[in-house]
C-alpha cells in the first residue's frame, strides 16, 4: 500500500493531476499494487483566501507519505516567487529533496526543433543538486535603494551535499542506464572554489564505481552540445544553477514542456514528482493542456517506489500513443482533449 499526497496547486494543475492519477489507476488495477491518495490544496487560491503557504501541521503530514504527486504551482494573482519560495522551495529543503532528476526523452512521433535528430539521440538524464547552491538563500543587501546599492548572493555547496549528489548521480548510472557514462558539468574556469569541490569529489568518488566513464564539460559547452550533439550524453551532474538551466533546454529538445517531468528525490524518504510545466493559467479550465507530463511524472513516481515494471509499461504507452494518435504535444493542438489523452494512454496500458 502506498500513501500518495496529491497537490494539484494552481492552474492547470488540476486537470493534469487528474489524467496522471488516471493512469495511475488502471496502473494499479493492471499490476495489482495498492494506493491511497490523500489531497492538499495548497497553493494559490490558498494563499489568496487564508494567507496559509505551507503550514507545519500539514509538512508533517506530508512526511509520512510515500510520494507526493504535485500539479503546478504559479497563480496569476500572487506575486511570483512567493509560492515558489514559500511552497516549491520549502518542500524541497524541508523535505531534504536533494536531487532534482530530469529524464531528457524523445519519443517516436514527437518532432524536435534539432535537425536530423530522432529518438536514438535524445535520451539522457541531468542529476541536478537541489538544495544547496544560489538556491540556498545566502547572502543579501548592502545600502539597499540607495545609489551605492550592494546585491551579494552566494553559492553554497558543501562536502556532504555535493557528494550525496555525485553518488546518487554514480548509482543511477551504473544500476539504470546502459552506457555508464557520467558527465559533470561545471565552470572550473571561472568559479574555481565551488567547482573544485565538485570535480575533486567527482573523482575522488570515481573509482568506486569503476564501470562508470566519467567525462567533465563546462556549462557553456555543455550548452552547445545538447544542440548540436545531444547523443554525447547518458546522465549528467550538475549544480542547482546550472542544472535549472540546462534542464529546461533539455525540454525544448525533447518536446516541449508538455512531455517534461521530474522528480525532487531523497532516496528512501517521502519524494515528489510534478511535470515541469507549470500551471499554464490562461488554458485552465478549457481542456486543452497537455497531461503526458503529469503521467510521465507519475511513471517516475512508480519507479521510485519500486514498481518498475508498471513505469515502464506507463512510458511505453505514453510513447505509442505520441506516435500513433496525437498530431502536436502543444496546448489545443493534440486532435484530443486533456480528458481524452489520458484516456489514450489509460487504455493503451
Amino acid at each position: 500500500m502506498y500513501k500518495i499526497a496529491v497537490l494539484p496547486g494552481d492552474g492547470t494543475g488540476l486537470e493534469q493531476v487528474t489524467e496522471g492519477l488516471k493512469v495511475l489507476e488502471a496502473a494499479k488495477n493492471k499490476f495489482g499494487f495498492k494506493m491511497e491518495t490523500v489531497h492538499y490544496d495548497l497553493g494559490g487560491e490558498r494563499y489568496l483566501r487564508s494567507g496559509d503557504i505551507l503550514p507545519e501541521s500539514v509538512l508533517e503530514e506530508l512526511k509520512q507519505c510515500d510520494a507526493i504527486f504535485l500539479g503546478a504551482i504559479g497563480h496569476p494573482d500572487v506575486k511570483p516567487g512567493i509560492l515558489e519560495k514559500g511552497l516549491l522551495l520549502q518542500l524541497r529543503f524541508q523535505l531534504d529533496l536533494y536531487v532534482n532528476l530530469r529524464p531528457v526523452k524523445l519519443f517516436p512521433g514527437v518532432s524536435t526543433p534539432l535537425k536530423d535528430k530522432g529518438p536514438q539521440d535524445i535520451d539522457f538524464v541531468v542529476v541536478r543538486e537541489n538544495t544547496e547552491g544560489l538556491y540556498a538563500g545566502a547572502g543579501g543587501f548592502l545600502r539597499k535603494g540607495t545609489a551605492q546599492e550592494v546585491a551579494v548572493q552566494e553559492s553554497v555547496n558543501t562536502r556532504f551535499g555535493v557528494e550525496r549528489c555525485l553518488r546518487y548521480a554514480f548509482e543511477y548510472c551504473r544500476n539504470k542506464r546502459t552506457r555508464r557514462k557520467l558527465t559533470l558539468c561545471g565552470k572550473t574556469n571561472v568559479l574555481t572554489y565551488a567547482f573544485d569541490l565538485w570535480e575533486r569529489a567527482f573523482h575522488e568518488l570515481g573509482p568506486e564505481y569503476p564501470e562508470v566513464e566519467r567525462d567533465y564539460a563546462h556549462v557553456d559547452a555543455i550548452s552547445m552540445w545538447m544542440v548540436k550533439n545531444p547523443e554525447w550524453f547518458d546522465v549528467i551532474v550538475t549544480d542547482n544553477l546550472f542544472g535549472d538551466i540546462i534542464t529546461d533546454l533539455g525540454a525544448m529538445i525533447q518536446g516541449g514542456m508538455g512531455i517534461a517531468a521530474g522528480g525532487n528525490i531523497h532516496p528512501g524518504q517521502v519524494s515528489m514528482f510534478e511535470p515541469i510545466g507549470g500551471s499554464a493559467p490562461k488554458y485552465t479550465g478549457k481542456g486543452v493542456i497537455n497531461p503526458l507530463a503529469s503521467i510521465c511524472a507519475g511513471a517516475m513516481m512508480l519507479d521510485h517506489l519500486g514498481e518498475t515494471a508498471a513505469a515502464k509499461c506507463i512510458e511505453n504507452a505514453v510513447a505509442k500513443v505520441c506516435k500513433e494518435k496525437l498530431k502536436s504535444l502543444n496546448a489545443g493542438q493534440m486532435g484530443y482533449s486533456t480528458s481524452e489523452v489520458g484516456d489514450l494512454v489509460a487504455k493503451m496500458l
